[in-house]
């Protein structure tokens, strides 16, 4: 049994994450009743996304770092950070973060947790995706709009994905944050097939990532 923590707080290569391809995946079980009509049921709370970044690798030296990234992880043994090219910021791709980005709670004067979220739709219907790799260094939170101090109003637990004030937030205060993020996945593959098809630009037809749920 290898000795190493499961999770390698470590990011998969940004020059070739960036040319990837992939998105969410939603697991839904339909049943269509005797009358016609379907009973819809989601079998997962969040959604799951997966990856390409065979897309990624343009040259030899991107051939060469993503498949020493993958000896370090020993395959699919270990998790890491990935940087989705679509969605890694609290705001729109095109947009600057801002700490009013993402509302993650209101505060009671007691709770001093609250779990990093990003809101897809609204009202009702809206979705609370659990963010619980950040990059701490880009994080920003403010609670009624203004701005608190890194690591000396709060901080981020990666244990619980929640963001933990040293002090109780007031009742009726609302916590908003800004951010930048990454996605923790996996190689969904023990095998790494590679294609020399130049002598200084090499491809990889496909490596498959998967998400983790930490």
């Amino acid at each position: 049994m290898s000795e190493l923590a499961s999770f390698h707080d470590v990011r998969f290569p940004l020059a070739v994450s960036f040319g990837a391809t992939g998105g969410p995946e939603r697991r839904n079980e339909i049943i269509t009743l005797t009358s016609g009509r379907e009973k819809r049921n989601a079998r997962f709370s969040q959604s799951r996304h997966h990856y390409d970044a065979g897309t990624g690798v343009r040259s030899l030296r991107d051939l060469h770092v993503v498949l020493a990234f993958f000896e370090a992880r020993r395959g699919s043994l270990h998790a890491f950070r990935f940087r989705d090219p679509f969605d890694m910021k609290s705001c729109r791709p095109d947009e600057t973060l801002s700490f009013l980005d993402q509302k993650i709670g209101t505060g009671d004067g007691t709770a001093v947790r609250f779990k990093l979220v990003k809101a897809y739709g609204e009202g009702e219907d809206v979705y609370l995706r659990n963010i619980s790799r950040p990059d701490t260094a880009a994080l920003t939170v403010a609670v009624n709009a203004i701005p608190l101090s890194t690591s000396v109003d709060f901080h981020f637990d990666e244990q619980t994905g929640e963001v933990v004030f040293q002090i109780a937030p007031s009742p009726g205060a609302a916590i908003t944050a800004g951010y930048e993020f990454d996605v923790p996945v996996r190689f969904d593959t023990d095998r790494m097939s590679v294609s020399l098809t130049a002598f200084k630009a090499g491809q990889i037809p496909t490596i498959p990532l998967i998400e983790v749920q930490l």
